[in-house]
């Protein structure tokens, strides 16, 4: 492995989707991780679909590490995880608040094994407040943070994917760094604490400010962009765009594009909060010029003028999209059973020190008898005795 955190030692003991993720994004940028699942593999290695009978579940957010199996519950555990953590930078773990400590492995210990440990524990509702011990998925967090509040037309409606999950992993991530420069000044670590309803508050733009100081309560808008307008999905003869022009330099672009120059000099349209009030008669405009073209017709148009603007695809679209073979977003992974694995790129592009996939998404216990020899110590005999008694 090679890339900005080559060096980087991570053990983690993280399931499902938020800490994986986490763990995975450091392991993409060279950091040396260890996954740690209980013997037959965590949970989420049974979650469809399956590709040659393995989990593509699993598959996206395990890539780049070493997978050992490893029985908490049995005597030779708890000496074998203090061997991992000593030598660990990194810790990432997604546990309900108190499970560590209910292991023998308190922050406190955590601390007293390793000073210089960053430990990153991403939870439903963080380490501390009056939810803290209540167990959480993505789409309570959705729910939970007003996101369901916000989104669909009608009532209440989740995204189309795990999005708390994921933005809890990235500041899992940022946060893991932020502790690494410290400790690099200090020699200290500390812990790192994501909630994943902190993580969806965060995003929920000028919503809470709004409801705190203004006393607002935002409808459901669809698609339709809430601030300004026009910017919504169109249907066109042969699919659907989704098209912004709600800033006033853009919509008098936008009339032109349409061949409606004069449409900007109306009065009900001359700036954004004129456009909002009469939204509800000017998105039919707009809708009705987008039907009489293709897909193609109208991109053209719309990108003669400099307005944003894009299909709206399927994922299979996306898959296949030049774009997103240009930018290395899908990876031919080889994998030393299934064999090539389509799998996603990596988001941010380093120039000199990029982040690359190296190792294919491990089978269950992948790496038992490199980790548990090469990297503990264990004999041959030992490691067999180990599997024979059901510790690993």
């Amino acid at each position: 492995m090679s890339g900005p955190l080559t060096g980087i030692k991570v053990l983690d003991l993280s399931r499902f989707i938020a800490g994986p993720f986490c763990a995975q994004m450091l392991g993409d940028m060279g950091a040396e991780v260890i996954k740690v699942e209980r013997p037959g593999g965590e949970d989420a290695r049974h979650h469809e679909p399956f590709y040659k009978g393995a989990s593509v579940y699993t598959m996206i957010f395990n890539r780049n590490k070493r997978a050992i199996t490893l029985s908490t519950r049995h005597k030779e555990a708890r000496a074998i995880l203090e061997k991992l953590v000593r030598r660990s930078d990194v810790l990432v773990e997604n546990f309900r608040p108190g499970t560590l400590a209910e292991m023998g492995f308190g922050y406190e210990r955590l601390h007293e094994l390793n000073p210089r440990l960053v430990i990153t524990s991403i939870s439903g509702f963080g380490q501390t407040g009056p939810l803290a011990q209540r167990a959480l998925f993505d789409a309570i967090a959705q729910a939970m943070s007003g996101l369901m509040s916000l989104t669909g037309k009608g009532e209440p409606t989740l995204t189309g994917t795990f999005i708390a999950d994921y933005v809890a992993g990235l500041h899992g991530v940022i946060g893991t760094l932020l502790a690494l420069h410290h400790r690099e000044k200090t020699g200290e670590g500390q812990v790192v604490d994501v909630a994943s309803l902190d993580a969806m508050f965060s995003c929920l733009s000028t919503y809470p400010s709004a409801a705190a100081m203004l006393d607002m309560t935002p409808q459901r808008f669809g698609s339709r962009d809430p601030l300004t307008g026009p910017a919504n999905v169109f249907k066109a003869r042969d699919g659907h765009i989704y098209l912004h022009a709600g800033t006033n330099p853009l919509f008098p672009r936008l009339c032109k594009a349409m061949g409606q120059p004069d449409l900007a000099r109306d009065p009900r349209y001359a700036d954004v909060r004129d456009r909002m009030k009469n939204i509800e008669a000017l998105e039919p405009i707009v809708g009705a010029w987008v039907a009489g073209c293709t897909v193609e017709e109208a991109g053209a148009a719309l990108t003669a003028e400099g307005i944003p603007w894009g299909p709206v695809n399927t994922i299979a679209d996306v898959v296949a999209s030049p774009q997103i073979a240009a930018r290395e977003m899908m990876l031919d992974v080889e994998h030393p059973t299934l064999g090539t694995l389509k799998l996603p790129g990596i988001p941010a592009k380093l120039s000199a020190t990029p982040g690359s996939v190296d190792k294919a998404p491990p089978l269950v216990g992948e790496d038992n008898d490199a980790v548990y020899g090469e990297v503990l110590g264990f004999s041959k005999e030992e490691i067999a005795k180990l599997r024979a008694d059901g510790a690993i």
